[in-house]
């Protein structure tokens, strides 16, 4: 079977795709046919030597996958040949708040990914695809997805008549605007392409912001949210953070996801005034997962893929990715 790996982290240019033997499902494992894989911003950071400490040495890269189960160990009682699964993010995280151990093991950075024809999981670490999604939707879901459900439902527990602010047009944001049309809140939208912006509002935002034109946007989205929004799904980081803090109400909340952006950062002050809850977040755990996949088939929600490279082009995918002009995720399907 083919897959790929970082020998070095210097870029997506060092990728490597290698060949070696399909592995076989240990006793509670499943073996899964990989047919799709997205990508995350994370995986930019992580192929450029930038994500931190204690990635995996020769890693191969990527969380996101989808495909079949095609064998299982003797002790799996989950799973059956067939059956549609995808990769959990963190594969120890099944249930309840994050803690240390549950968020030790990633895939694609402290553990190998999933950028492989065939990988092994334990039976815990997959979940069921909806059934009205393909295999290269279903891998859109489980980072970015779950990310933006476990901010706004899990921890946010957004309500219809709400209002929330999403930052940009990538995997996390678009999820969220989605997320929060089908509960019946309003969404406000900021991006820097006017383009970019009538979609995401053709998508159900009630408002959009074109921050190249209007800086100090937070204000800008105070005003159009009647006196400040209840949520901002917060990816730029230090960059953007003050003016999402100047966009949310009085005692509203701030899910804080990417770092996107670079900036100065954010003083108490401006937090004290509005009494703003402020969480940092990580992915979610598998019945997060569970729960959004769920909301996806009642709501027949299909994810935004921006285009679709074969397994062959895995580095141009990464390229794509790495240019910004993407509007929602990018996809990489089996080429054969």
């Amino acid at each position: 079977m083919r897959y790929y790996h970082l020998p070095v982290f210097a870029g997506p240019e060092a990728l490597v795709m290698d060949r070696r033997e399909i592995p076989r499902p240990a006793a509670r494992e499943v073996l899964v046919r990989m047919r799709a894989w997205s990508l995350n911003y994370r995986d930019l950071l992580i192929a450029d030597g930038r994500y931190g400490r204690g990635m995996k040495a020769d890693v191969v890269p990527l969380s996101d996958g989808a495909g079949e189960v095609v064998a299982v160990g003797p002790q799996v009682t989950r799973w059956r040949p067939g059956d549609r699964v995808m990769s959990v993010f963190m594969p120890r995280w099944v249930s309840g708040p994050a803690t240390d151990a549950k968020v030790a093991v990633a895939l694609g950075g402290t553990a190998d990914g999933v950028l492989a024809e065939y990988v092994t999981f334990d039976q815990d670490a997959v979940v069921a695809t909806p059934a009205h999604l393909s295999h290269a939707e279903a891998a859109t879901l489980p980072c970015a997805a779950v990310t933006a459900w476990h901010a706004l439902m899990t921890q946010g527990g957004l309500t219809a008549g709400q209002s929330v602010l999403t930052l940009g047009s990538g995997g996390v944001s678009v999820f969220a605007l989605q997320f929060a049309v089908a509960a019946g809140a309003r969404a406000v939208v900021t991006s820097g392409s006017d383009a970019k912006l009538e979609r995401l509002l053709s998508m159900g935002a009630v408002a959009g912001v074109n921050h190249a034109r209007v800086p100090r946007w937070g204000r800008r989205v105070h005003e159009l949210a009647g006196g400040g929004v209840d949520h901002v799904v917060e990816v730029g980081g230090a960059g953007t953070l003050p003016q999402s803090v100047r966009a949310v109400r009085t005692g509203g909340r701030i899910s804080v996801i990417g770092v996107l952006s670079q900036g100065e950062g954010l003083g108490p002050v401006a937090l004290l005034r509005k009494a703003v809850t402020v969480q940092g977040m990580q992915v979610g755990g598998r019945e997060t997962f569970e729960e959004m996949a769920r909301a996806i088939a009642a709501h027949r929600l299909r994810p935004v893929i921006d285009r679709v490279f074969p397994f062959s082009e895995a580095r141009s995918a990464y390229a794509h990715l790495a240019s910004g002009g993407h509007f929602g995720k990018v996809v990489i399907t089996a080429d054969r």
